[in-house]
């Protein structure tokens, strides 16, 4: 009979709007408790971020995890590695466990990288000796050698997620969380991300895996659920699961899209995006375009109130999630130094598309250059597709199956 790592039963978190989603301090409550000790928060002021979750997890299990953001991916995590605890429901977990769900977590600001690798190899139950043993081939894996001295504080985003991550991946623990790995660091260190989480479902130990590139989830993990608002949406082999999530969450084959209505969007309400459009060179609409053609995607928008120094992104991807492109206005050169109040529309204008044939899922965001807080994200709310290009524009067709992006190159043999 095979054994399990992770038994959830209808595991549910609910959190409160407009509060810390952290878990509040004792000095907190009791100054909530004596200011409010009558008010119980309003059904509009509850949110569950997991309602009625049921699953179990193999000890040689190697699981993906997907979902929207804000779908409760995260937080299932952060209940399996005792980060917060259940609302209802019961969740075990055999084993040590390393999770790599924030940045940083588990890191002491004041202590060098040396001291917190020691640090979190002992919370896991490991003898000095044991670490020590580890310790260069994890430094080495971190790549932060010149600074493992150094105190926490001091390091960047990057560096403190390069130590995060090789800390839970080397100091062999039963049971590994990993959320969001592949959203920073560079295409090496993505590479050896997999590569290592590869490694540690192959010698038997449990792996949840948390990403929003598919692509990297199907070739990882031979099953995977998708968490669907909260709740546990389907659970079965990855290639079967990423399919319907595929399905379900690309929307917008058109040449306009309305998005005011987009039900998965999150960040503030002082700006959001309305529609957008995919434009011709003369400015006419294009449900379809063709490799080749020049392109403007215009972001419509309408602001509230008015926001200073916003910058927009779009993030384009393949069928099955992986990255092509990510252009954005701030890196183009372009400053915005406010919006509205009311509606507007920026261009992002290309003028020559290099993209093979298919259909191409279209993520928006729009921040605050001050804090790089989300103004408003929307997941896969459009659609680009696009068709071959005419026989005579490069003397072939085009096919899918060769890549995501046509290389505006040419072959010749040296005189």
């Amino acid at each position: 009979m095979a054994r399990h790592s992770i038994v959830c039963e209808g595991l549910s978190k609910q959190y409160r709007i407009g509060a810390d989603r952290g878990e509040m301090m004792l000095r907190e409550a009791l100054v909530r408790a004596i200011t409010r000790p009558f008010r119980k928060p309003s059904e509009d002021e509850l949110i569950w971020a997991l309602r009625d979750v049921s699953l179990e997890v193999g000890e040689d299990e190697v699981v993906g995890v997907v979902g929207r953001n804000g779908a409760g991916k995260t937080t299932l995590l952060k209940l399996l590695s005792r980060i917060t605890y259940p609302t209802s429901g019961s969740v075990q977990v055999e084993g040590r466990v390393a999770s790599l769900v924030e940045v940083g977590t588990g890191f002491h600001n004041e202590l060098s990288g040396r001291e917190n690798v020691f640090l979190n190899g002992s919370i896991m139950g490991l003898k000095r000796r044991e670490i020590a043993a580890h310790f260069d081939a994890l430094v080495e894996f971190s790549g932060v050698g010149r600074f493992i001295d150094t105190p926490i504080k001091r390091y960047s985003t990057g560096m403190r997620l390069r130590l995060g991550f090789a800390v839970a991946a080397h100091l062999f623990p039963d049971v590994l969380l990993v959320d969001e790995v592949l959203a920073v660091g560079d295409a090496e260190f993505q590479q050896k991300c997999l590569d290592t989480l590869h490694d540690v479902g192959q010698s038997g130990r449990t792996v949840l895996f948390v990403s929003h590139n598919l692509e990297a989830v199907e070739s990882l993990c031979p099953r995977t659920i998708w968490i669907d608002r909260g709740r546990l949406r389907m659970d079965g082999p990855s290639r079967e699961v990423i399919a319907s999530y595929m399905e379900e969450t690309t929307t917008g084959h058109a040449a306009s899209v309305d998005l005011t209505e987009d039900a998965h969007r999150t960040g503030g309400r002082e700006a959001r995006f309305t529609r957008i459009e995919f434009l011709d060179a003369e400015g006419r609409p294009k449900d379809v375009v063709q490799s080749g053609d020049a392109l403007t995607l215009r972001l419509h928008y309408h602001a509230e109130r008015q926001v200073r120094q916003p910058y927009f992104g779009l993030i384009l991807s393949t069928e099955f999630g992986a990255l092509v492109a990510h252009p954005n206005s701030w890196t183009a050169g372009l400053e915005v130094g406010s919006l509205g109040p009311g509606d507007g529309s920026i261009d992002l204008v290309i003028d020559r598309l290099p993209l093979m044939p298919g259909a191409f899922p279209i993520t928006l965001w729009m921040n605050r250059h001050s804090d790089s807080q989300p103004i408003d994200h929307l997941d896969h709310c459009a659609v680009l597709t696009v068709k071959p290009p005419e026989r005579d524009l490069i003397g072939r067709i085009l096919e899918r199956r060769t890549g995501a992006v046509y290389l505006d190159s040419h072959w010749e043999i040296p005189a």
